[in-house]
């Protein structure tokens, strides 16, 4: 059973860590300027004008210190735990003030199609399954000399 608890733990790491770094990435270093149109879409629509730039650095960074903790095995519950919070504030982010489809570029009527929103819902359960999934450290037989 644990042999299958490790399998699965790394299946889960490799993808929460690909994507993760593949998001961080994007975050921080948009491909073109009209390309990165959550964090500004984020801004406009919450009223909260520290969205963009401020907290697009803030996830991105936490984005790929998610993905880096999460594909070490000793800190890998660590971050499945900082990837849910991740992936649960994107879900909030969508419930609150993005709606699940969201512009394919700034000033654009393409949407997504909620590719985004359900990347989202994907990242959060992979983490969640994750987190209770990892064996962790397999405890030593303690044996007695009486």
């Amino acid at each position: 059973m644990r042999g299958v608890r490790t399998m699965a733990s790394w299946v889960l790491a490799l993808f929460l860590g690909v994507m993760f770094l593949w998001i961080g990435d994007q975050t921080l270093f948009p491909p073109s300027p009209g390309k990165n149109v959550v964090f500004p879409l984020l801004s406009e629509s919450s009223g909260i004008y520290l969205f963009e730039p401020t907290g697009r650095f803030v996830v991105g960074v936490l984005d790929i210190l998610a993905a880096l903790l999460v594909l070490a095995p000793w800190t890998r519950r660590v971050g499945a735990i900082l990837a849910f919070l991740i992936a649960a504030g994107a879900v909030a982010a969508h419930a609150l003030w993005l709606g699940t489809a969201i512009p394919s570029e700034f000033g654009s009527t393409e949407t997504d199609g909620g590719q985004l929103f359900n990347l989202a819902l994907a990242l959060l359960a992979a983490s969640l399954l994750l987190i209770f999934v990892h064996p962790g450290r397999a405890k030593a037989a303690v044996t007695h000399g009486r």
